[in-house]
Protein backbone atom coordinates (compact mmCIF):
# COMPACT_ATOMS: atom_id res chain seq x y z
CA UNK A 1 0.00 0.00 0.00
CA UNK A 2 1.17 3.57 -0.66
CA UNK A 3 2.06 4.89 2.78
CA UNK A 4 1.37 8.65 3.01
CA UNK A 5 3.22 11.14 5.12
CA UNK A 6 0.93 11.43 8.13
CA UNK A 7 2.14 14.92 9.04
CA UNK A 8 1.16 16.51 5.70
CA UNK A 9 -2.20 16.78 3.91
CA UNK A 10 -3.05 14.27 1.20
CA UNK A 11 -4.34 17.24 -0.84
CA UNK A 12 -2.88 20.70 -0.29
CA UNK A 13 -3.80 23.48 -2.70
CA UNK A 14 -2.64 27.06 -2.33
CA UNK A 15 -4.27 29.76 -4.47
CA UNK A 16 -5.14 27.28 -7.20
CA UNK A 17 -6.44 28.95 -10.38
CA UNK A 18 -7.48 27.71 -13.80
CA UNK A 19 -8.20 29.88 -16.84
CA UNK A 20 -9.49 28.81 -20.24
CA UNK A 21 -9.07 31.00 -23.31
CA UNK A 22 -12.12 30.86 -25.59
CA UNK A 23 -11.49 33.08 -28.59
CA UNK A 24 -11.06 36.57 -27.22
CA UNK A 25 -12.56 35.62 -23.85
CA UNK A 26 -10.79 34.35 -20.75
CA UNK A 27 -12.93 32.14 -18.53
CA UNK A 28 -11.85 31.92 -14.89
CA UNK A 29 -13.01 28.39 -14.12
CA UNK A 30 -11.27 28.28 -10.74
CA UNK A 31 -10.16 31.19 -8.59
CA UNK A 32 -7.74 31.09 -5.68
CA UNK A 33 -8.81 27.69 -4.28
CA UNK A 34 -6.97 26.94 -1.05
CA UNK A 35 -7.86 23.58 0.53
CA UNK A 36 -6.31 20.95 2.75
CA UNK A 37 -7.64 17.40 2.87
CA UNK A 38 -6.02 14.94 5.28
CA UNK A 39 -5.73 11.18 5.33
CA UNK A 40 -8.91 9.45 6.48
CA UNK A 41 -11.26 12.24 5.47
CA UNK A 42 -14.33 11.63 3.31
CA UNK A 43 -15.10 14.88 1.53
CA UNK A 44 -17.91 15.90 -0.82
CA UNK A 45 -17.20 18.53 -3.47
CA UNK A 46 -20.44 20.29 -4.41
CA UNK A 47 -21.67 23.08 -6.63
CA UNK A 48 -23.99 23.81 -9.56
CA UNK A 49 -22.95 23.39 -13.18
CA UNK A 50 -20.11 25.79 -13.98
CA UNK A 51 -19.21 26.26 -10.32
CA UNK A 52 -15.64 25.00 -10.68
CA UNK A 53 -16.04 21.67 -8.90
CA UNK A 54 -15.17 19.58 -11.97
CA UNK A 55 -12.18 21.81 -12.73
CA UNK A 56 -11.01 21.36 -9.15
CA UNK A 57 -11.44 17.58 -9.45
CA UNK A 58 -9.41 17.49 -12.68
CA UNK A 59 -6.61 19.43 -11.02
CA UNK A 60 -6.36 17.36 -7.84
CA UNK A 61 -6.72 14.22 -9.97
CA UNK A 62 -3.64 15.28 -11.97
CA UNK A 63 -5.74 15.28 -15.14
CA UNK A 64 -5.02 18.96 -15.82
CA UNK A 65 -2.56 21.66 -14.83
CA UNK A 66 -3.35 24.87 -12.93
CA UNK A 67 -2.83 28.26 -14.52
CA UNK A 68 -1.56 29.57 -11.21
CA UNK A 69 -1.15 28.40 -7.64
CA UNK A 70 0.30 25.26 -6.11
CA UNK A 71 -0.95 21.72 -5.60
CA UNK A 72 0.82 19.18 -3.42
CA UNK A 73 -0.25 15.53 -3.29
CA UNK A 74 1.05 13.87 -0.13
CA UNK A 75 3.74 16.54 0.10
CA UNK A 76 4.82 16.29 -3.54
CA UNK A 77 4.44 19.40 -5.70
CA UNK A 78 2.63 17.94 -8.71
CA UNK A 79 1.75 21.31 -10.21
CA UNK A 80 5.23 21.50 -11.75
CA UNK A 81 5.51 17.88 -12.93
CA UNK A 82 5.89 16.73 -16.52
CA UNK A 83 3.12 14.72 -18.22
CA UNK A 84 4.95 11.42 -17.77
CA UNK A 85 5.38 12.12 -14.07
CA UNK A 86 1.70 13.03 -13.71
CA UNK A 87 0.69 9.76 -15.37
CA UNK A 88 2.80 7.83 -12.88
CA UNK A 89 1.34 9.78 -9.96
CA UNK A 90 -2.21 9.13 -11.17
CA UNK A 91 -1.67 5.40 -11.44
CA UNK A 92 0.16 5.10 -8.14
CA UNK A 93 -1.71 7.45 -5.82
CA UNK A 94 -5.24 7.99 -7.17
CA UNK A 95 -8.14 5.62 -7.78
CA UNK A 96 -10.71 7.11 -10.17
CA UNK A 97 -14.42 6.26 -10.24
CA UNK A 98 -16.73 7.84 -12.82
CA UNK A 99 -20.48 8.09 -13.36
CA UNK A 100 -20.41 6.08 -16.60
CA UNK A 101 -18.17 3.32 -15.18
CA UNK A 102 -15.78 3.40 -18.23
CA UNK A 103 -15.42 -0.38 -18.42
CA UNK A 104 -14.14 -2.23 -21.49
CA UNK A 105 -17.25 -3.81 -23.01
CA UNK A 106 -15.74 -7.05 -24.34
CA UNK A 107 -13.59 -7.69 -21.28
CA UNK A 108 -14.42 -9.61 -18.10
CA UNK A 109 -14.74 -7.92 -14.73
CA UNK A 110 -11.44 -9.45 -13.67
CA UNK A 111 -9.59 -8.16 -16.73
CA UNK A 112 -11.14 -4.70 -16.30
CA UNK A 113 -9.88 -4.58 -12.74
CA UNK A 114 -6.41 -5.71 -13.82
CA UNK A 115 -5.91 -2.72 -16.16
CA UNK A 116 -4.17 -0.35 -13.69
CA UNK A 117 -1.86 -3.19 -12.69
CA UNK A 118 -0.94 -3.78 -16.32
CA UNK A 119 -0.04 -0.11 -16.73
CA UNK A 120 2.17 -0.38 -13.64
CA UNK A 121 3.67 -3.68 -14.89
CA UNK A 122 2.71 -5.22 -11.54
CA UNK A 123 2.95 -8.89 -10.66
CA UNK A 124 0.17 -11.20 -9.39
CA UNK A 125 -2.39 -9.24 -11.40
CA UNK A 126 -5.06 -11.93 -11.46
CA UNK A 127 -4.86 -12.60 -7.72
CA UNK A 128 -4.97 -8.90 -6.86
CA UNK A 129 -7.90 -8.27 -9.20
CA UNK A 130 -9.90 -11.14 -7.72
CA UNK A 131 -9.15 -9.89 -4.21
CA UNK A 132 -10.38 -6.41 -5.15
CA UNK A 133 -13.59 -7.87 -6.59
CA UNK A 134 -14.12 -9.82 -3.36
CA UNK A 135 -13.86 -6.56 -1.41
CA UNK A 136 -16.85 -5.20 -3.34
CA UNK A 137 -18.77 -8.52 -3.08
CA UNK A 138 -18.34 -9.46 -6.74
CA UNK A 139 -16.00 -12.39 -6.45
CA UNK A 140 -18.61 -14.64 -8.05
CA UNK A 141 -18.94 -12.33 -11.08
CA UNK A 142 -15.28 -12.08 -12.04
CA UNK A 143 -15.76 -13.74 -15.44
CA UNK A 144 -18.83 -11.66 -16.39
CA UNK A 145 -18.63 -8.92 -19.00
CA UNK A 146 -20.20 -5.48 -18.33
CA UNK A 147 -23.34 -6.24 -20.37
CA UNK A 148 -23.93 -9.24 -18.09
CA UNK A 149 -23.93 -7.05 -14.98
CA UNK A 150 -26.41 -4.56 -13.53
CA UNK A 151 -25.53 -0.86 -13.26
CA UNK A 152 -24.70 -1.25 -9.60
CA UNK A 153 -22.48 -4.25 -10.29
CA UNK A 154 -20.69 -2.37 -13.05
CA UNK A 155 -19.99 0.45 -10.62
CA UNK A 156 -18.64 -2.09 -8.14
CA UNK A 157 -16.26 -3.37 -10.83
CA UNK A 158 -15.17 0.24 -11.41
CA UNK A 159 -14.56 0.65 -7.68
CA UNK A 160 -12.56 -2.60 -7.57
CA UNK A 161 -10.48 -1.28 -10.48
CA UNK A 162 -9.89 1.95 -8.54
CA UNK A 163 -8.74 0.20 -5.35
CA UNK A 164 -6.67 -2.61 -6.87
CA UNK A 165 -3.47 -0.53 -6.71
CA UNK A 166 -4.24 0.42 -3.07
CA UNK A 167 -4.17 4.15 -3.86
CA UNK A 168 -3.67 7.00 -1.45
CA UNK A 169 -7.12 8.39 -2.25
CA UNK A 170 -10.28 7.56 -4.15
CA UNK A 171 -11.63 10.31 -6.38
CA UNK A 172 -15.24 9.68 -7.42
CA UNK A 173 -16.98 11.90 -9.98
CA UNK A 174 -20.80 11.65 -9.65
CA UNK A 175 -20.45 7.93 -8.77
CA UNK A 176 -24.18 7.46 -8.11
CA UNK A 177 -25.51 9.64 -10.92
CA UNK A 178 -26.52 6.70 -13.14
CA UNK A 179 -27.90 4.52 -10.34
CA UNK A 180 -31.24 4.07 -8.58
CA UNK A 181 -31.62 5.21 -4.98
CA UNK A 182 -31.03 1.85 -3.27
CA UNK A 183 -27.98 1.05 -5.40
CA UNK A 184 -26.65 4.54 -4.66
CA UNK A 185 -26.85 3.80 -0.94
CA UNK A 186 -25.00 0.51 -1.50
CA UNK A 187 -22.21 2.36 -3.31
CA UNK A 188 -21.93 4.97 -0.56
CA UNK A 189 -21.77 2.14 1.99
CA UNK A 190 -18.75 0.72 0.12
CA UNK A 191 -17.08 4.14 0.18
CA UNK A 192 -17.75 4.47 3.91
CA UNK A 193 -16.25 1.02 4.52
CA UNK A 194 -13.07 1.98 2.65
CA UNK A 195 -12.96 5.30 4.45
CA UNK A 196 -13.32 3.57 7.83
CA UNK A 197 -10.32 1.45 6.84
CA UNK A 198 -8.26 4.63 6.34
CA UNK A 199 -8.66 5.47 2.66
CA UNK A 200 -9.18 9.14 1.83
CA UNK A 201 -12.36 9.48 -0.27
CA UNK A 202 -13.33 12.56 -2.30
CA UNK A 203 -16.76 12.54 -3.94
CA UNK A 204 -17.78 15.13 -6.53
CA UNK A 205 -21.58 15.34 -6.53
CA UNK A 206 -24.54 17.64 -7.07
CA UNK A 207 -26.77 15.49 -4.82
CA UNK A 208 -27.17 16.79 -1.28
CA UNK A 209 -28.13 13.38 0.06
CA UNK A 210 -24.95 11.83 -1.33
CA UNK A 211 -22.88 14.61 0.23
CA UNK A 212 -24.47 13.99 3.63
CA UNK A 213 -22.82 10.55 3.67
CA UNK A 214 -19.44 12.30 3.79
CA UNK A 215 -17.68 13.85 6.77
CA UNK A 216 -17.12 17.25 5.18
CA UNK A 217 -18.63 19.32 2.37
CA UNK A 218 -16.74 21.88 0.28
CA UNK A 219 -19.06 24.01 -1.88
CA UNK A 220 -18.06 25.89 -5.03
CA UNK A 221 -19.82 28.70 -6.86
CA UNK A 222 -18.58 30.80 -9.78
CA UNK A 223 -15.14 29.24 -9.54
CA UNK A 224 -14.65 29.99 -5.85
CA UNK A 225 -14.99 28.07 -2.60
CA UNK A 226 -17.97 29.54 -0.77
CA UNK A 227 -18.10 27.18 2.22
CA UNK A 228 -16.15 24.36 3.83
CA UNK A 229 -17.97 22.65 6.69
CA UNK A 230 -18.01 19.44 8.67
CA UNK A 231 -21.15 17.29 8.37
CA UNK A 232 -22.79 17.27 11.79
CA UNK A 233 -25.40 14.55 11.24
CA UNK A 234 -23.65 12.24 8.83
CA UNK A 235 -25.80 9.55 7.21
CA UNK A 236 -24.53 6.01 7.79
CA UNK A 237 -25.25 4.15 4.54
CA UNK A 238 -24.84 0.77 6.24
CA UNK A 239 -27.68 1.55 8.67
CA UNK A 240 -29.72 2.97 5.78
CA UNK A 241 -29.45 -0.31 3.92
CA UNK A 242 -30.49 -2.36 6.95
CA UNK A 243 -33.53 -0.15 7.54
CA UNK A 244 -34.48 -0.26 3.88
CA UNK A 245 -34.15 -4.04 3.66
CA UNK A 246 -36.26 -4.49 6.78
CA UNK A 247 -38.94 -2.21 5.35
CA UNK A 248 -38.97 -4.10 2.06
CA UNK A 249 -39.20 -7.43 3.89
CA UNK A 250 -42.14 -6.19 5.95
CA UNK A 251 -44.01 -5.10 2.81
CA UNK A 252 -43.41 -8.45 1.08
CA UNK A 253 -44.86 -10.46 3.99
Amino acid sequence: MNEPNTNVPVVNTQGLCKEYVMGTMVVNALKNATVQIFRGEMVAIMGPSGSGKSTFMNLIGCLDRPTAGKFELDGKDVSIMMDSELAEIRNKYIGFIFQQFNLLARTSAQKNVELPLQYANASNRKERALAALERVSLGNRSDHKPNELSGGQQQRVAIARAIVTEPLMLLADEPTGALDSKTSIEIMAIFQDFNDAGTTVIVVTHEEEVAQHCKRIIRFRDGEIVSDEQVTNRIDARKELIARNLAEAAVSV
